[in-house]
């Protein structure tokens, strides 16, 4: 384990040495947070107050949490392993004696850590100042730890959607497809309640429901534990997967020589 918790330590430190970028991306964030709770807001008012069962003070914090959850990520790191992985750079790291799929990971997440961190309590300043307090303490003590789930979550998917480059050579496409997955069925921009019910059927079926929806759901107000199992036995799957995507990967890089 020591050579992945220093590379989280060290991506925790990255996010941390470079104040602008945190800051710009957390700006970002609260202008994004202050148009979709003015839009959903007046959806609220004009629909008696709720929206699917969610007040006005539900949807602020439901959007305070979908967005933190993702803006904690890098948005292009799909991409960024596709170039990695063209230019060289996972074929040298895998001289390495360490996985470099969970090397790569407990970096990311280290650098997400920061991020999401900066992001959430800025997020809960601003929507407790617009909104109010959240609807259920208890239920908001759940999301925390689902905040964390969805945000590995999101990391390990992304290095899943990434090994496509060790065939393709590319990851923008792999990269379009899954921030649209993400913003859709994972409920980034609004509840999965919301959808017509064959989307919200597909959603369920899918992963992407754990990386914003999960916690929001549950910052939102609503109690309901088995968020965090779902998640877990979901980030179990893709865990599963995306090793096996970078094995099969690795081995073709050293059957045709790097």
């Amino acid at each position: 384990m020591g050579p992945y918790l220093s590379a989280a330590r060290s991506g925790a430190r990255r996010a941390l040495a470079n104040p602008a970028e945190l800051g710009v991306r957390v700006l970002f964030y609260i202008v994004v947070l202050v148009v979709l709770v003015a839009l959903w807001g007046a959806a609220a008012e004009a629909n008696g107050g709720e929206v699917a069962a969610y007040s006005f003070i539900a949807l602020a914090w439901y959007l305070m949490v979908a967005e933190a959850s993702v803006i904690g990520t890098k948005p292009r790191l799909i991409e960024q392993i596709g170039t990695d992985i063209g230019g060289g750079m996972v074929a040298t790291e895998m001289l390495k004696p360490i996985s470099v799929v969970s090397w790569r990971i407990a970096s990311e997440l280290g650098e997400a850590g920061a991020r999401l961190l900066c992001a959430a309590v800025s997020g809960a300043v601003f929507i407790t100042a617009v909104a109010g307090p959240p609807p259920h303490w208890g239920a908001l003590g759940l999301a925390l730890p689902s905040m964390l789930l969805a945000v590995t979550c999101i990391v390990v998917a992304q290095h899943l959607f990434g090994a496509i480059s060790f065939w393709l050579g590319d990851a923008k496409s792999a990269w379009y497809l899954f921030q649209k997955l993400v913003f859709l069925t994972g409920g980034m921009l609004l509840p999965l309640q919301i959808f017509p019910p064959w989307l919200e059927t597909l959603s369920w079926a899918l992963p992407f429901w754990t990386m914003a929806y999960a916690p929001a759901r549950l910052a939102s107000g609503h109690l309901e534990p088995w968020i965090l199992a779902g998640q877990l036995a979901w980030l179990a799957v893709l865990a599963v997967a995306a090793g096996i995507a970078f094995a099969a990967g690795e081995r073709r890089l050293q059957v045709g020589g790097g």
